[in-house]
């Protein structure tokens, strides 16, 4: 793992000149990837090693790759849309960037909960959005639930970021599939009103203020807390803090996915399914999880030593189209209760 990060380091990301420069070859693929580029090159570069396929890579945000193939349209060098979150993966079939891709290999290893009911794209790598506690402060089996998130007995003692944050959205719309929009309303009003501080900074953020004793609970993605754990400058904070998984006599712990799709004006295809069949290379899959904490979508992949620290978990299995379905709704109830 080490070698392919030093790797990776060394490569500067594609300028747009060279990028564009580059995509009209016959041997390469063109990605667009809301990735950072040490995330996904040492991939991306041993795909090109195996098949001689040349990998060109432009890398941006969600929100601007998406407007940048809104505004492209036919015209779009890019063969694959490499994003993170189910939610803006359905945005991007809602706004008709991408094509169904039929692949008996993406059929075969991602989990039908993880991928769109119509093949407009895959989950590569599985994440959970989970709660964290005080050690100091908390006793295990304290909460253990989403739910309890709202309950009274929290108030002033819970530390999440921002409503315009996606995983969030995300979160809130799983319950809204669940539970219905009046249930979850209610809940996200609970919630807000047991926030500790006004919603700021990443999920890192959320972790350090409990270990700092400005809350008692926090919400935050697994791959977070695995990369703090990992890190000496921020291994002490992170130990202060006890992952829970919640929900787990019942529903199971919210989970979500970076992935992709081919997108649907793309030139090369063959190459961009191809792509996708290495990521879900057994592999691949073990880069992910070494590399940044995240856990495989194909099952009987070998995860980190920090993963298996985690302990094993049931994850919700609701189908993570869903959350782009209920994204709007969810929005719109997180507005009204007043999560900033």
């Amino acid at each position: 793992m080490g070698h392919w990060i030093r790797h990776a380091a060394r490569l500067a990301a594609v300028s747009l000149l060279s990028f564009c420069a580059a995509v009209q070859a016959a041997d390469v693929v063109n990605v667009y990837s809301a990735r950072k580029e040490v995330l996904i090159r040492p991939l991306l570069d041993r795909f090109s090693e195996q098949t001689g396929i040349r990998v060109n890579m432009l890398s941006a945000d969600a929100g601007a790759l998406l407007s940048r193939l809104r505004s492209e349209g036919r015209n779009t060098p890019a063969d694959v849309l490499l994003t993170v979150d189910a939610g803006n993966l359905h945005r991007a079939r809602e706004a008709g960037v991408l094509q169904p891709t039929e692949s008996k290999v993406l059929d075969e290893h991602v989990p039908a909960a993880f991928r769109d009911p119509e093949g407009y794209w895959f989950g590569l790598s599985k994440r959970a959005r989970v709660i964290f506690r005080s050690k100091e402060r908390t006793e295990q089996g304290a909460i253990d639930s989403y739910e309890a998130l709202a309950d009274p007995r929290w108030r002033g003692e819970v530390c999440i970021r921002s409503s315009n944050n996606i995983y969030n959205q995300s979160l809130v719309a799983s319950l809204i599939a669940h539970q219905g929009v009046e249930v979850t309303e209610n809940w996200v009003e609970g919630l807000v009103a047991n926030m500790a501080r006004s919603p700021q900074g990443g999920d890192r953020d959320q972790i350090r203020a409990v270990a700092a004793g400005q809350c008692d609970l926090a919400v935050a993605n697994t791959y977070y807390f695995g990369r703090m754990l990992a890190d000496e400058d921020s291994r002490a904070v992170a130990e202060q803090v006890a992952l829970v998984w919640p929900n787990q006599g019942g529903r199971g712990a919210h989970v979500n996915v970076s992935g992709a799709g081919v997108t649907k004006h793309a030139k090369h295809t063959e190459n961009a399914v191809r792509l996708l069949e290495y990521l879900v290379g057994s592999e691949a899959q073990r880069w992910y999880a070494e590399a940044n904490f995240e856990y495989p979508v194909r099952e009987g992949v070998e995860i980190s030593p920090v993963l298996r620290e985690f302990g094993e978990f049931q994850s919700d299995d609701l189908n993570l189209s869903k959350l782009g379905v209920y994204n709007d709704e969810a929005v719109r109830l997180m507005d009204r209760a007043g999560w900033r």
